[in-house]
């Protein structure tokens, strides 16, 4: 079994503290370990660093070496440019096919997700390894916690092997209305962007629903083998499908079935998520350094200097030097679309 780290993101959610020359991935918000680091580190014990593959942006190669000095250079796959997760997912594969045996397993997660228990993790892995032997495309589910919006659902349905079911539809992401009844019934489970699968049987599914992304890719194989892979193939990247493996793949998908878990799992998709998952003082504040505080509440402050609040409530305060952001908790998830629209402007030096 093999272990597939998907790291090419820009971290947009966490600007300013994340920019394009040092993505979310990189940074060091929940503990004196960068996220990628803690995704590393929470896979040593099932899989050694052999086993363990990256793939990333040519512009992030630097920063997996800086941040993974012991994973294997010759396990960092490189990405000309950002397409999705199918084309990221299917060049992996396409990669891997090369220099594994196609009948692996694969694990596949995002760089960037925060798991509190290890042991139930480990757990599923093991569970998604078994039915992914039957033939499945495995994805783990997590099991909700509250109507949220902003996360895509899995509809589950009959049990395949103990702890594990089938996949009857992926949803998008729902309106509360519906939200709320997608828990009231039971068998819904949040998609965490995570799963396991063989390289063939991936490559056959991305074969079977995204054909011209498939013989794309073959392309790209047959290059590597007579160039080698260290060749420049970012014009054949570049217009492959901007397209999610959940929707190039999965939903069309026969043969897919979920895990259903339960271990302290966060996407850390936005500040507001951060900001639940840190210790607050008795005022519900969180400050990364020096705070002066009078009748200010539910705040969270990153700065490197004091920063006094006065009948302030429920903000994001974030202080880069160059950069100031501030805006209410509850519109945190706005922040990419600040970004995009300083990408619009040309405003390249503060993205």
């Amino acid at each position: 079994m093999i272990a597939l780290i998907m790291a090419g993101g820009s971290g947009k959610r966490f600007w300013p503290l994340s920019r394009r020359d040092l993505p979310k991935q990189y940074l060091k918000i929940i503990s004196d370990r960068s996220l990628i680091q803690m995704t590393y580190d929470r896979l040593l014990p099932v899989f050694s660093p052999h086993d363990i593959y990256v793939i990333t942006s040519v512009s992030q190669k630097h920063l997996i070496k800086e941040h993974l000095p012991e994973l294997p250079e010759a396990n960092i796959i490189l990405e000309p440019c950002a397409r999705n997760t199918a084309p990221c997912i299917g060049l992996s594969s396409i990669f891997l096919r090369g220099i594994r045996h196609s009948s692996e397993n694969m694990l596949v997660l995002p760089s960037d997700h925060y798991i509190s228990d290890s042991s139930l993790f480990f757990s599923s892995i093991q569970l998604a390894e078994k039915v992914s032997r039957e033939g499945y495309l495995v994805t783990f589910g997590i099991k909700p916690t509250y109507p949220a919006t902003g996360f895509g659902y899995i509809e589950s349905g009959e049990e395949i092997l103990a702890g594990s079911r089938k996949v009857i539809q992926f949803k998008e992401k729902p309106v509360l209305k519906d939200a709320l009844e997608f828990i009231n019934r039971g068998n819904f489970f949040w998609n965490s962007g995570m799963f396991m699968w063989s390289i063939s049987s991936i490559l056959d599914a991305i074969a079977d629903h995204m054909p011209d992304l498939f013989k794309a890719l073959e392309i790209i194989s047959g290059r590597w083998k007579n160039e080698g892979v260290n060749i420049d193939f970012s014009q054949e990247y570049s217009l492959l499908p901007h397209i999610p493996i959940d929707i190039g793949v999965m939903e069309k998908a026969s043969n897919k079935a979920v895990i259903p878990v339960s271990y302290g799992w966060s996407d850390l998709g936005s500040w507001q998520t951060l900001y639940n998952m840190k210790e607050h003082d008795k005022e519900g504040n969180f400050f990364s350094g020096l705070s002066a505080t009078i009748n200010s509440k539910g705040n969270l402050v990153i700065a490197g200097k004091l920063v006094s609040l006065i009948d302030i409530d429920d903000l994001i305060i974030i202080d880069t030097g160059d950069i100031l952001l501030i805006t209410p908790r509850n519109s945190s998830e706005k922040v990419k679309r600040m970004v995009d629209k300083l990408e619009k402007e040309g405003r390249e030096k503060e993205i």
